[in-house]
């Protein structure tokens, strides 16, 4: 697949493709013409680091874990990263109840000051 195709695929950009690839987080083969050719395995894999980097988690850290992931199973050190896989997941858990308590500061100023009542969402459950 193009880097075009990725793109659409992903909502990613060819620019932060190619940054990906750049830094080692995906790979891509090399047509006759010298375009990239993405496998189909590139879209859960540029998924996956784009909900790590939105998650606030640096490109290195990412490198480091992406090979303990996927279908195939661990390809690289996986027990060696596993202390600070398990520090970021504890980091991200303090976020998401950060998170959770300044939506239901919000939820209440909506419903005692506007009289609007939030729906309680289904999608996160701290």
């Amino acid at each position: 697949m193009k880097i075009s195709q990725l793109a659409e695929a992903t909502g990613a950009s060819p620019r932060a493709l190619r940054y990906y690839e750049e830094v080692g987080l995906i790979t891509a083969s090399r047509l006759s013409n010298g375009y990239r050719d993405y496998d189909e395995t590139a879209v859960q894999t540029v998924e996956l680091i784009r909900s790590m980097l939105d998650s606030g988690l640096s490109s290195d850290i990412i490198k480091l874990i992406l090979p303990c992931t996927g279908d195939a199973g661990p390809t690289g050190d996986c027990e060696g990263i596993g202390r600070q896989v398990l520090t970021l997941r504890e980091e991200l858990t303090s976020k998401l109840e950060q998170i959770s308590l300044t939506r239901n500061k919000l939820d209440e100023y909506l419903q005692s000051e506007m009289g609007l009542v939030a729906k309680p969402s289904t999608t996160h459950k701290p």
